[in-house]
């Protein structure tokens, strides 16, 4: 009873900006942990940025000061601002949510970072 649908996804050259969307929804009682997960083809997917009930953030060492994440206020509802993007940012990428010891995923959405 728990969906998260992910936007945003699109071609862009190297040093441009996206800005990927999340929603969660469903039977869902209060605001939960939320992250951006990515996968790049051959790899394992790896966490990008989290962001906690309270709005604590954690980045992955290698899109620290150019992605953040932010929340709707009150909402599961999470974004994912990547700016400077970089070849190597190409992948799926993957909203999740966090209830209990559950962890629900999103379908996906295609990030490309090329000339």
């Amino acid at each position: 009873q728990v969906q998260l649908v992910e936007s945003g996804g699109d071609l862009v050259q190297p040093g441009g900006s996206l800005r990927l969307s999340c929603a969660a929804s469903g039977t869902i009682f209060g605001i939960k942990p939320m992250g951006w997960y990515r996968q790049a083809p051959g790899k394992q997917r790896e966490l990008v940025a989290s962001i906690t009930s309270g709005g604590s953030t954690n980045y992955a060492d290698s899109v620290k000061g150019r992605f953040t994440i932010s929340r709707e206020n009150g909402k599961n509802t999470v974004y994912l601002q990547m700016n400077s993007l970089k070849p190597e940012d190409t992948a799926v990428y993957y909203c999740n949510v966090v209830i209990g010891f559950r962890s629900y995923w999103g379908q996906g959405t295609q990030v490309t970072v090329s000339s």
